[in-house]
């Protein structure tokens, strides 16, 4: 049973709505057996999806086709997650950022403060 790539990944529960779905396709960060799909390309049982999520790389491929969206126990009756390990762990690994926190009330910096913290960037 052939189905289309959005509405598919919508109800394998990859994404929450069909819209993020499609716009993920049309941003090409989906593909089907290694070529960029648009939202309307048809998956078969066997093909290989590639979804393109932060910073993993998720993979699944297609057992069944479905209809209606089903419940998080059944996800694994129409799809197999062949995700690796490194993946997932990217998924969930902590992102490093630099936050520069100013005192309420401070303002803006002045012309030499901002000199000083341009010089401060640039030798991290």
């Amino acid at each position: 049973m052939d189905q289309r790539i959005d509405k598919y990944l919508w109800c394998i529960r990859v994404f929450k709505t069909r819209s993020e779905a499609a716009e993920a396709c049309q941003g090409n960060k989906v593909q089907v057996n290694g070529n960029n799909s648009k939202p309307s390309k048809l998956v078969k049982p066997g093909d290989k999806i590639t979804v393109r999520k932060g910073p993993a790389q998720l993979s699944y491929r297609v057992k069944l086709g479905l209809n209606n969206r089903v419940g998080a126990a059944l996800v694994s009756n129409y799809v197999e997650n062949i995700t690796p390990e490194s993946e997932l762990a990217k998924l969930h690994a902590p992102t490093e950022t630099f936050f520069v926190r100013r005192d309420k009330g401070s303002g803006r910096p002045t012309k030499k403060e901002r000199r000083i913290l341009e010089e401060l960037w640039d030798n991290i």
